[in-house]
């Protein structure tokens, strides 16, 4: 027995309940945003003082500015070992790699791994072997290479994704006047996907800053900021999850978190920014 096509009565009576469905979701989605984003706000703000910008952490003022600089010792460091390697990896998966080749097939399944792996993962694994076979200890290098590894799949995924949106028609111009395999993908195609790699390369930062398992196990919790890359130092993350832990300090932890959305809200916005940017002056070179 055949099915009955559907008629018109029934085609508009699910396109109003997909409709509706969709408006309930995207509206909760929305209403858990803004009230999580509120209740920061309206709790850290009022706790922001000048004293907590202090250049030295110590039981009264409850600095966050150790933490900011440790923070930042992070991020480069990790960006420094994950960037080169990402964006290698990914050049070569896309322009280098002959298809079918089983290299490039377990490459990008240990991307996909890496990605869905728990950060608590990543800070046993850097804890077990940064921490205790490499000898680095409770520091900032070992805190670093953690994240490093734990973005590297953001950043090679990002790039692949750039690299595969540029226009054939690039690639196959520079062919045709000569130029090498080399010089296409140094001067035509790594310029062209500069949009696509610098946004993923701020998401991965903003991962990073935002990061706070995995740098208990590496990095540490010392309130004062690193002498070196080997010595132990909090990052804002875990400075806020200290103060918070402690119970005598909430306020201050409050404060820290209105810091913290503040930098991953505007690094994602940078993102954005430089894209859109760097898209259109691309576009009116091509012109």
């Amino acid at each position: 027995m055949k099915n009955k096509p559907l008629n018109k009565r029934d085609l508009s009576i699910s396109t109003i309940l997909y409709r509706i469905f969709t408006f309930l979701g995207i509206a909760l989605t929305i209403l858990v945003i803004v009230s999580i984003i509120g209740y920061i706000l309206i709790t850290g703000i009022p706790n922001l003082s000048a004293d907590i910008f202090a250049w030295e952490y110590n039981s009264d003022n409850g600095s966050m500015m150790p933490a900011i600089i440790n923070t930042v010792i992070v991020v480069l460091l990790s960006l420094i070992v994950a960037v080169p390697l990402g964006v290698g990896s990914a050049v070569y998966l896309c322009e280098y790699a002959k298809t079918g080749n089983p290299l490039v097939k377990v490459v990008r399944l240990t991307t996909e791994t890496l990605s869905g792996i728990p950060s608590i993962v990543y800070g046993l694994f850097g804890s077990l072997f940064f921490v205790r076979f490499c000898g680095f200890g409770l520091s900032i290098i070992s805190g670093a290479l953690t994240l490093a590894i734990m973005i590297l799949p953001i950043i090679m995924r990002t790039t692949e994704e750039a690299l595969l949106m540029v226009p054939i028609g690039y690639k196959e111009g520079s062919y045709g006047l000569g130029a090498g395999k080399l010089r296409t993908v140094s001067k035509i195609i790594i310029p062209s996907a500069m949009p696509g790699i610098l946004s993923g390369i701020l998401l991965g930062t903003g991962r990073i800053v935002g990061e706070t398992v995995a740098l208990l196990f590496t990095a540490g919790s010392v309130a004062a900021i690193a002498a070196d890359i080997t010595k132990s130092g909090r990052t804002l993350s875990v400075h806020m999850y200290a103060l918070s832990n402690e119970g005598l300090h909430i306020p201050k932890a409050q404060a820290t978190a209105v810091v913290l959305l503040v930098i991953v809200v505007l690094l994602n916005g940078l993102s954005a920014v430089v894209a859109g940017k760097l898209t259109k002056s691309k576009d009116k070179e091509s012109k």
